[in-house]
């Protein structure tokens, strides 16, 4: 199993990221918010991923970087199970929607729980 995140699977782009708000559907377990758009865009055949926290919830940037990495890093020990049921590249970007500071493993819970549901919300889809 390969747990590493390379630059390549993160989301930088304005184009994908615009694609993402107007176009994507999205997907919540609380505290967290998954917004997805199917499909490759441009010559990236990569599952890509953005990681956002609020700066309402959190005002000082060493508290949503902190809450970012937390995020990243549940991703990255968790994306097999993403990565394993695809069939097609999708862009993600996941939110950290609360003012509560959950603690890793909260957060690495609530994550998979988020995985599981949105395999099952494509899976109604098709």
């Amino acid at each position: 199993m390969n747990f590493n995140y390379p630059k390549a699977a993160k989301l930088k782009s304005k184009i994908k990221i615009g694609l993402l708000f107007s176009d994507g559907k999205s997907v919540s377990k609380y505290p967290l918010r998954l917004v997805y758009f199917a499909g490759a865009v441009g010559e990236d055949q990569t599952t890509q991923i953005g990681v956002s926290v609020s700066k309402r919830n959190f005002k000082k940037a060493v508290d949503r970087n902190y809450f970012k990495r937390l995020v990243r890093e549940t991703y990255r020990l968790n994306k097999h199970l993403l990565l394993d049921n695809l069939d097609q590249p999708y862009s993600f970007m996941l939110f950290y929607q609360t003012k509560d500071r959950l603690s890793f493993e909260e957060i690495n819970t609530k994550t998979i729980q988020l995985f599981e549901k949105f395999l099952l919300e494509i899976k109604k889809a098709e």
